[in-house]
């Protein structure tokens, strides 16, 4: 496995202006170019190319460079180009030179007359000298003299090289010289070439993140994509983009063998990545720091211990320095590439690598490093007393490394809480649990509980449900090592809470009854009221006809113990699970709780439980109007403090919503998203809701084989949770992909399947059908009346606006029974202007009324059924289309001729899975046009046109759109 590479990688910009130099070039038009950049940023590399450029086109070349120890020979670089030449036998012959042979002496030896003493020869001079001999040299085809590291230049060869800049322009010389972006005389000569057009100013910019993957690609002679996102990551962090770095860290990391090859071609790290600081890098900044004088390097040292950023106050108050030294310390670091300011930030200044500041620690001893960030340590809490944003995590990390691990223990724990009650959950996370490893043998077993139970909750909040027999031992632990019997309830509740988020509800009942115990019955309202709280979340979950009741008790006790125990946390999640029991009853009176949680968290600063809250006030304007604005809202709050398993969650019922409308791409590529990680960090409380959703969305478009997988994935995950989703999935599903099959008897079946579900284990989705659809099938079939709808209609359910428009419709048929026709006409129309935003359900309704109306003489059946006809052969749900169409021909209407799939479509495009759809769009193909003209004479949508158009590339194996309209074209010939 190399680790150099063989491409220059990101620089496609610099080489095209250096073709483009040396192209003039080769047609007399001379040139100069200074590539400009920090050490191992490429500009050797770059000079190299356009060596090699050179060479390939005919030109002649010549390198010479800046010596960079001892003592500055005047000329070096020239010295050393046209010694190259003689030693290739390609210096032309000194005679068309005249007198400025003798001249040229100063820098070729080997043309020095040593018996004729030198006279002075003036910059200027020598300069017109070196001119013509690179004139002779490239008089053929034009030559390349390429000058490195110019920064270390004496100043008699810049005053050379700034009159060869100045002359190149009518000669057939390229000049390309390469210097660091400090502070140098080269510099400043290269900046006025630049303002007087003479030269090119050429700076070279670090790397970006994808170009970093394509170098580490390169070096390891892999494709990007097979590189690990984290070692791009870590590399492109620890390199800041120079490519030398990024190549010296690779080499390392071979050598020490963290980097591997599979046999698919990947790379893997084994054991994670541990980037050691290369040779070259220490010794780059080694000798950089030996120029600054020690007072200086001591300086940079301590600023080091701190970390790649460091404040420079904090600095002053650590080495009590004198503010001039501190200044000059600054300034010499800018000029040596070293520091630069964090800008925009005041007082803050950075590395101008991470591993700079790795490098300056190589050369101190453990011991003193451990006092310096000590030192540090106590500087920050003089300056910063509180240590309030994020100096806490500072002096933690200090006091780590100066061995302190109680005070870094504690420190962590206080940033951790403090992320926690910001809402910053995955941060809180990484804290507490720096906070738990360095606390474990803390004497203060109360502190340890307290860290315990808030990163116990934050875990459950990123969906990170790993180590609970971990935990659990944990918290036998402090209960052996005498920690308060309610302290350790209280643990065992967070990690109650812990097992109900995962799904795993046994376990969470078995930590509910252990706090009890623990307990006994003299605790008070602070004690009991948590426990209530997660035990009425988890009667949600048994299979229990009077759980609802039982719930609601429970969560009314602990929202009033919490509220007179001042526990404003469980108080808004007991008042939230009000909120969720009484939607079914009075869908206002939920939104009243959601909003007095609401409240609560705002007043205690409970930034989670306000998001929380938020989201399920949300899902109830939802329920009621069928918005999606708030939740969406909602969703981005709970994404902005990182309750990434919350937010999965909210996507699930906007999932279902998008479902409803029949926005199913939308639908997919959301349940998916969720699907992938709750797959990924086995979250069987939401897979089985995800898998149910799933199998909703397959339904709603008629594709039962789909939705059966979906199902049978979400009872292999269910086992607990699977119970509690058999309303769902038999009445919003199954009921309706029988329906969409035409097959009411099995509609019927499916959706009684789901009342008896739903008496046995009541569901609080309250749109599965008893108030909905299952009313509407009731009535249909005569097994519902009047009595039924009077039940239904005083509830907040059948105000929730996917079930009214089913409600509606029930009424209408009922009227219609009573000889109402009017008043029959006037609740359909109340549905179709509740189902607006629910296309299929819409048209369903009115395929399943227009026969009741028909029989009973009301309304405009014949209107609705054709609207029905039409919107299903659109969405091509075939059996629902026919059997409008058929019904029609009942009634003595004409029906509009549609050509089944296998009439239109011609046999060998049908071998090819080509559906009818796709055909009429295959044939619009031949006029060239694009996809809105196409969705217009289709009357479809454009992003559903570019669905079969990719759909149609594939089956027929046609590269791109130009050749699926010539392809278009060959079939409306035959």
């Amino acid at each position: 496995m190399q680790t150099r590479a063989s491409n220059l990688v990101g620089r496609d910009g610099e080489i095209d202006h250096l073709h483009a130099l040396l192209t003039a070039t080769r047609d007399g038009r001379g040139g100069a170019a200074f590539l400009v950049g920090e050490p191992g940023i490429g500009k050797s590399r770059l000079s190299a190319v356009a060596t090699t450029i050179a060479l390939d086109t005919g030109m002649v070349t010549l390198r010479g460079r800046v010596g960079a120890l001892g003592t500055l020979v005047p000329f070096r670089p020239f010295t050393e180009a046209f010694l190259s030449l003689i030693r290739r036998g390609e210096m032309p012959p000194p005679e068309g030179l005249g007198a400025y042979r003798q001249v040229l002496g100063r820098v070729i030896p080997d043309w020095s007359d040593a018996a004729t003493p030198q006279a002075a020869v003036s910059p200027i001079i020598l300069g017109e000298a070196v001119l013509r001999l690179l004139e002779l040299v490239g008089q053929d085809n034009g030559c390349l003299l390429v000058l490195e590291d110019l920064h270390s230049a004496d100043p008699e060869t810049l005053a050379v090289l700034e009159y060869l800049v100045d002359s190149v322009g009518d000669a057939p010389v390229a000049l390309v010289a390469t210097l660091r972006s400090e502070e140098c005389p080269a510099r400043e000569l290269a900046q006025i070439a630049a303002q007087r057009g003479t030269a090119d100013l050429i700076e070279l910019h670090p790397l970006d993140h994808d170009q970093v993957g394509q170098l580490i690609g390169d070096c390891l002679e892999v494709s990007p994509t097979n590189v690990p996102d984290f070692l791009i990551d870590r590399l492109w962090q620890d390199s800041a983009g120079v490519p030398l770095v990024v190549e010296e860290l690779l080499q390392e990391a071979t050598r020490s063998g963290q980097l591997v090859s599979a046999p698919n071609g990947s790379i893997q790290v084994v054991e994670g990545l541990r980037t050691a600081v290369p040779g070259s890098i220490v010794r780059s900044v080694t000798s950089r720091i030996e120029k600054l004088g020690p007072e200086s390097r001591d300086l940079l040292v301590l600023a080091a211990v701190i970390g790649h950023r460091f404040p420079l106050s904090v600095v002053r108050q650590a080495t009590d320095t004198d503010e001039r030294l501190l200044l000059a310390t600054l300034r010499a670091g800018l000029a040596a590439q070293l520091v630069g300011p964090d800008e925009p930030v005041p007082d803050w200044y950075a590395f101008r690598h991470p591993l700079t500041a790795e490098a300056l620690l190589a050369g101190i001893t453990p011991t003193e490093r451990g006092e310096l960030a000590r030192r540090c340590a106590d500087a920050i809490e003089q300056l910063h007393p509180g240590l309030p944003g994020e100096w806490c995590t500072m002096v933690a990390e200090l006091a780590e490394t100066g061995g302190d691990l109680l005070r870094a223990g504690r420190l962590f724990a206080s940033a951790g809480q403090r992320s926690f009650d910001n809402g910053s959950m995955e941060s809180a996370v990484k804290l507490l649990e720096r906070a738990t490893e360095l606390l474990e043998s803390d004497p203060d077993i109360g502190h340890r509980a307290d860290i315990l139970g808030s990163l116990l909750i934050a875990l459950s909040e990123t969906g990170q449900f790993e180590n609970s027999a971990a935990h659990a031992a944990t918290i036998e632990q402090m209960a052996y090592r005498n920690l308060d019997s309610r302290k350790v309830a209280s643990l065992y509740v967070q990690l109650a809470n812990f097992e109900h988020m995962a799904g795993r509800w046994a376990a969470a009942l078995t930590h509910v009854a252990t706090a009890r115990s623990l307990l006994g019955s003299d605790a008070g309202d602070a004690d009991f009221a948590p426990v209530d709280a997660i035990a009425a979340h988890l009667e949600l979950a048994r299979t229990s006809p009077g759980r609802i009741k039982s719930a609601t008790e429970l969560a009314s006790r602990a929202a009033e113990a919490a509220e007179r125990a001042d526990l404003p946390a469980v108080a808004c999640d007991a008042l939230q699970l009000l909120g969720i029991l009484s939607r079914e009853k009075d869908l206002d009176r939920s939104i009243a709780y959601f909003h007095r949680a609401r409240q609560v968290a705002e007043a205690n600063n409970l930034t989670f439980q306000r998001v929380c809250s938020h989201i399920f006030q949300a899902g109830s304007i939802l329920l009621a109007t069928g918005s999606l604005v708030e939740l969406e809202r909602a969703r981005q709050q709970a994404m902005g403090i990182g309750a990434i398993s919350l937010a999965y969650e909210v996507d699930g019922t906007i999932a279902q919503a998008l479902v409803m409308r029949s926005e199913h791409e939308r639908a997919g590529r959301l349940i998916d998203e969720c699907l992938d990680f709750t797959r990924r960090v086995r979250i069987g409380r939401s897979a089985t809701y995800f898998l149910a959703t799933k199998a909703m969305l397959e339904a709603h478009q008629g594709h039962r084989a789909a939705m059966e997988s979906a199902l049978a994935e979400a009872s292999s995950w269910g086992g607990e949770r699977a119970s509690y989703e058999l309303p769902y999935s038999y009445g919003l599903a199954r009921t309706f992909c029988a329906l969409l099959e035409e097959n009411r008897e099995l509609a019927e079946s499916e959706m009684a399947q789901a009342l008896a579900y739903d008496a046995q284990n009541p569901t609080t989705f309250h749109t599965s059908g008893k108030n909905g659809v299952g009313l509407l099938l009731g009535v249909l079939s005569g097994r519902n009346s009047w009595e039924h709808l009077e039940v239904v209609s005083a509830t907040s359910a059948s105000k929730m606006r996917w079930n009214k428009q089913f409600v509606h419709l029930s009424h209408a048929i009922l009227l219609g029974r009573l000889g109402q026709g009017d008043e029959a006409a006037h609740q359909v129309a109340e549905a179709l202007t509740t189902s607006e935003i629910y296309p299929m359900a819409r048209h369903l309704g009115l395929r399943l009324v227009a026969e009741a109306a028909w029989t009973d003489g009301w309304g405009t059946p014949v209107e609705w059924l054709r609207q029905a006809e039409n919107w299903f052969h659109e969405a091509e749900i075939g059996p629902v289309a026919s059997a409008c169409r058929s019904q029609l021909r009942q009634w003595g209407e004409t029906v509009p001729q549609r050509r089944s799939g296998s009439e239109q479509v011609p046999a060998n495009l049908r071998k090819l899975g080509i559906t009818s759809r796709e055909y009429e769009v295959c044939l619009l193909l031949v006029d060239r046009i694009g996809n809105k003209s196409i969705a217009s004479r289709l009357h479809i949508s454009p992003r559903t046109v570019e669905k079969h158009v990719a759909s149609l590339m594939t089956k027929t194996r046609q590269p791109d759109r130009e050749a699926l309209s010539s392809f278009a074209r060959t079939v409306l010939q035959d």
